[in-house]
């Protein structure tokens, strides 16, 4: 990063706000030490906690927002009565250009709700999709969408796809990511009429993407393409299935350790292998969703992590920010609709 970026911060959103949203952006500042923050929240609360953090003294103004956007507020409650709340007046921070970026452990409805409103889509997206990684065999694969869309289309599919291939090369530095649509069999004639028709539509994208074909659930973990495709439903289930498996894998582990004097005395040497194994499913690393198709960057971050894991989301706007990921969506859909343009006054000829 060559100029300081500014982050807009929902300090009051969460499950452990505002105390772990303060120690994470501090964590966020040694990995991003040019980076600047804009708190909003409670002032009389925010206050002391940023002053206990000497290195925050440099790098963060407070804006008052007495309001809060609780976790089960509808969306449209949240748009008619949050003018005044923490998450407004960070997304309005975005929209007025005081900040780069957005990022909030609130409320995921009313985060959407709100960004949608006032950043508006980028042009030639129809619907924003949440977009995050996932660990896998061989490394990470990113996922979308993640809750945003319960119903798409199949043009919706075919631009998640687009976003997902921009996210996976601007994160992972991929020169051409795979993508896959996720589906009940890897078989052409499997699943649904909308399904089917994403899938031709890639097929046949001018863009020449690295489209592998219809992927089931165990694709994802086995890392068999870099960007799974799949509708908001879908995705928010394999996502909650996930993050349930794991923790039930955690705490099998746990209790067959203690289990005996004996495996707990083997714990001491198998201490290594499973701290590595622990580190790179620990979901704190994966933390910070992106809202891919919006005119701006923001970032949710799971309502339940720590500090360290709001660092991560934090970490997921810097960079997104840092590689222009919304003009580089931008330009790949400009060359597709182009395409699409001339094919068809092409086939009227």
């Amino acid at each position: 990063m060559s100029a300081p970026q500014i982050i807009s911060i929902d300090a009051m959103g969460g499950d452990h706000a505002p105390e772990i949203v303060v120690k994470g952006v501090a964590f966020a500042r040694i990995r991003y030490p040019k980076t600047k923050f804009l708190l909003f929240g409670d002032e009389a609360r925010l206050a002391p906690l940023v002053a206990a953090e000497a290195k925050l003294s440099d790098c963060v103004t407070i804006r008052h927002a007495p309001d809060i956007i609780t976790g089960d507020a509808k969306p449209s409650q949240a748009l008619r009565q949050g003018r005044n709340s923490s998450m407004w007046k960070a997304i309005e921070a975005v929209k007025l250009g005081e900040a780069s970026g957005v990022v909030s452990a609130g409320n995921t409805g009313a985060l959407m709700a709100m960004s949608k409103i006032m950043m508006r889509t980028l042009s030639g997206i129809d619907r924003p999709a949440i977009c995050s990684l996932f660990p896998t065999r061989v490394g990470e694969t990113v996922v979308l969408d993640l809750g945003a869309n319960a119903v798409c289309d199949a043009r919706n599919l075919v631009e998640f796809a687009i976003m997902g291939e921009c996210f996976a090369r601007a994160l992972l530095g991929m020169e051409r990511p795979s993508i896959g649509l996720l589906n009940i069999g890897s078989e052409d004639f499997k699943g649904t009429e909308t399904l089917r028709k994403a899938a031709q539509m890639l097929r046949d994208s001018p863009l020449e993407l690295d489209f592998q074909g219809f992927i089931e659930g165990d694709d994802i973990a086995k890392g068999t393409v870099d960007v799974c495709v799949t509708d908001g439903f879908t995705g928010n289930v394999a996502l909650k299935t996930a993050e349930g498996t794991a923790k039930l894998f955690t705490e099998f582990l746990k209790a067959a350790i203690k289990s005996s004097w004996l495996a707990m005395f083997g714990m001491i040497f198998a201490r290594p292998a499973l701290s590595r194994m622990i580190a790179r499913t620990d979901p704190r690393r994966y933390n910070g969703a992106l809202f891919v198709g919006l005119n701006g960057v923001v970032v949710k971050s799971h309502g339940g992590t720590d500090a360290v894991g709001f660092a991560n989301a934090v970490g997921v706007a810097v960079d997104m920010i840092a590689r222009d990921l919304n003009t580089k969506i931008g330009e790949e859909l400009e060359r597709m609709n182009a395409a699409a343009a001339t094919s068809a006054q092409a086939t009227t000829a």
